[in-house]
């Protein structure tokens, strides 16, 4: 964070200052939630949870080098009072952010955020200093938190939006106003919260809504494969760049094939070019991913072969996402358990058919949340798709909602025992351990709920696989 003075952080969030000697001291370093991550010069922020109330370690924080505590009461060391904890941190974001001149880009979509977030970091770091969003802090707290990472230096600012309902995403670009703005995709994640596309994409494309108009330097990159998306160039005023396969998108890609690994070649076409990328990631649904990270690379500057090797070098910065081990035994372990929605299941079911030619692939599945009434009919579909796909063996983890992925196997096909519905993740490993053979590919998936990733560690563990795409 830019350093500020304890005075101008209390006049910031609108606070009061407690037991503050000097409000001259400045802060320095980080502002962290956590007061295990404190460190000289830091801001630790106390939040009163359910379980376990920040207060409570305001004392051990300032010990530990924090200069000040954000707090909602006062907490006997140096603290700044006010109402609300969450909002504070938001208006101290939004102040620095005011502060820099950085360029800020957001993302938001169904789907793929937080894989396309980690290329387009990984895109714009070789470019000027970056900071960004880690792993999927996309919400109220995670926002501001990523914001306040950024200092003098910083120049790109790429930020994850996530939201479970209309008016979300509005209030973080309010936070955190950006320049560019990506709209992924409008899909089947949270429907049960949102109540059907037509509103996820209400919601969605209250990003475009926010940007500057194109003479002020807006820019509304968007995906020309999804009606929903595409539709949104009606709700902004800023300039349109568009994405996709599709003959009409301003950065397309074309001759997109998989090889025998599962991943993406594709030749890159721009505005100002052409050339050829090979993903380190796997599936061809990255590609998606890739053409919006390379649409705002080529917005901010850089030349189109700069961006292909950019993305033939990239890998997942963000763990459980399509994260690729084999063990010595030749297994192939795939953990992409950190969540899951009807899109990206099928998408990584695809991945795994791709990745299994010629092996025997086990998809370990359990339960998409938040389906709301879609989500027999999407646990069915799943289940009959990965019959359609031949994946080899169907392993379905938990209660009704597994029920229904193993129903939708059986009645899709002739299956029988290559189908198997257990209750929980540990019946699962036994199963595995006892059946997988040398050269299987596992895909393991579920919502983040589920805890899945249990299976994919227990199966690697005391293993020295090699992560393949990190």
């Amino acid at each position: 964070m830019i350093p500020l003075t304890l005075a101008e952080v209390a006049d910031a969030v609108g606070g009061s200052m407690h037991d503050i000697p000097e409000p001259g001291t400045r802060v320095t370093g980080p502002v962290v939630i956590d007061s295990r991550e404190v460190v000289p010069g830091a801001l630790f922020a106390a939040f009163a949870g359910e379980r376990v109330d920040g207060h409570d370690y305001a004392v051990g924080a300032v010990k530990d080098g924090a200069v000040a505590v954000l707090a909602s009461r006062p907490v006997g060391v140096p603290a700044i009072v006010v109402d609300d904890v969450v909002a504070a941190l938001g208006a101290l974001a939004r102040t620095v952010i005011a502060r820099l001149g950085a360029t800020t880009v957001a993302l938001t979509g169904s789907a793929g955020k937080t894989s396309t977030k980690d290329l387009m970091a990984q895109l714009l770091e070789r470019h000027a200093p970056t900071v960004w969003t880690p792993g999927s802090l996309n919400n109220e707290i995670g926002l501001p938190l990523t914001a306040l990472r950024a200092d003098e230096s910083t120049q790109h600012l790429v930020l994850e939006m996530g939201a479970r309902g209309i008016g979300h995403i509005r209030y973080l670009t309010e936070l955190t106003p950006p320049r560019i703005g990506v709209v992924l995709n409008v899909g089947a994640a949270h429907i049960g919260e949102f109540g059907g596309r037509d509103q996820t994409a209400i919601a969605k494309g209250e990003l475009v809504e926010s940007l500057p108009a194109a003479e002020q330097g807006g820019v509304a990159v968007l995906n020309a494969d999804d009606p929903l998306v595409r539709a949104m160039s009606s709700r902004t005023s800023a300039r349109v760049v568009l994405f996709g396969e599709g003959a009409d998108a301003d950065v397309r890609g074309e001759n997109v094939r998989l090889n025998d690994r599962g991943q993406a070649l594709f030749t890159l076409r721009t505005p100002t070019g052409c050339a050829e990328v090979t993903l380190r990631l796997y599936g061809e649904h990255h590609v998606s991913n890739a053409l919006a990270a390379a649409a705002v690379a080529g917005e901010l500057g850089m030349p189109v072969e700069e961006i292909a090797t950019a993305l033939s070098a990239a890998g997942t910065l963000s763990h459980w996402r399509m994260e690729v081990t084999e063990r010595p035994d030749g297994v192939t372990v795939v953990n992409d358990a950190y969540n899951a929605n009807p899109d990206s299941m099928r998408a990584a079911l695809r991945a795994l058919a791709a990745m299994g030619r010629g092996r025997r692939t086990w998809a370990v599945l359990g339960e998409m949340a938040e389906l709301g009434g879609e989500s027999l009919t999407e646990h069915d579909a799943v289940g009959r798709l990965v019959v359609r796909l031949n994946v080899s063996k169907l392993v379905a983890v938990g209660g009704l909602e597994a029920a229904w992925l193993d129903m939708g196997a059986k009645n899709e096909g002739s299956w029988g025992e290559e189908s198997v519905h257990v209750s929980d993740a540990e019946t699962a490993i036994d199963l595995l351990r006892s059946a997988l053979r040398p050269g299987d590919v596992v895909l393991v998936k579920a919502s983040r709920s589920v805890g899945l990733e249990r299976v994919a560690l227990a199966l690697l563990d005391g293993t020295e696989g090699e992560v393949a795409a990190r």
